[in-house]
């Protein structure tokens, strides 16, 4: 189910009244496609974030414009931490879209019980879908990994309708291997390196004057 969001037209542009929306709590945007013209917008900062949160791309917007939007591009401050300007393309629930999802592994492996490590290699794949059935994230279920096993890409679970768009199906998601042990150069290195312990190397000299 799309996400709604209440959308108002924005008269005045420039980076000065950019500025000013921002601070009063709302987001530029601008809503483009399907041949019509170009709608500069600005939306709620909260209801864009949560919409973010809940991992929704086409959302409905309502209120200066009333139809189907899909999120095409955000614009950050250098933190990160801020949406400064966002991009609406207009689309259909079935018109298809390439979109990168996050991948979030569920469960616990076997093999870790047996002395194995899960190292999670691929944290997110681009999948091409409708609109309508983007995934707000993809699951992989460990709780049958063993040992040694792995799981590729080409065995990820992906919604009906949606195709990986990857080159290496054979690329591994998640494996639980043995964990690697220091070389003899660094063990060596470690016990070195180990805090000198108060008062020994007193002793030491004392022992050695007698």
């Amino acid at each position: 189910m799309a996400e709604q969001l209440s959308v108002e037209l924005r008269e005045n542009q420039g980076k000065l009244n950019n500025r000013r929306l921002r601070r009063g709590g709302h987001v530029p945007a601008v809503l483009y496609g399907h041949g019509l013209e170009n709608v500069k917008l600005s939306v709620s900062e909260d209801a864009l974030s949560l919409a973010l949160r809940h991992g929704s791309r086409l959302v409905d917007l309502a209120g200066g414009v009333n139809e189907s939007a899909f999120i095409r591009d955000l614009q950050w401050n250098t933190w990160g931490t801020q949406v400064l300007h966002v991009d609406f393309t207009r689309i259909s629930a079935d018109e298809e879209v390439e979109v990168t999802i996050a991948i979030e592994l569920r469960g616990e492996a076997p093999g870790v019980r047996a002395g194995g490590v899960v190292e999670h290699l691929i944290h997110q794949v681009e999948i091409a879908c409708p609109a309508g059935s983007i995934p707000e994230k993809l699951k992989v279920n460990i709780n049958h990994l063993k040992l040694e096993d792995k799981i590729l890409l080409s065995q990820l679970e992906i919604p009906q309708g949606a195709r990986l768009l990857a080159d290496d199906l054979e690329a591994v998601i998640v494996q639980c291997v043995v964990p690697a042990e220091l070389p003899e150069e660094e063990a060596a290195a470690a016990v070195e390196g180990e805090p000198e312990v108060i008062g020994a190397k007193k002793e030491e000299e004392e022992a050695a004057e007698k």
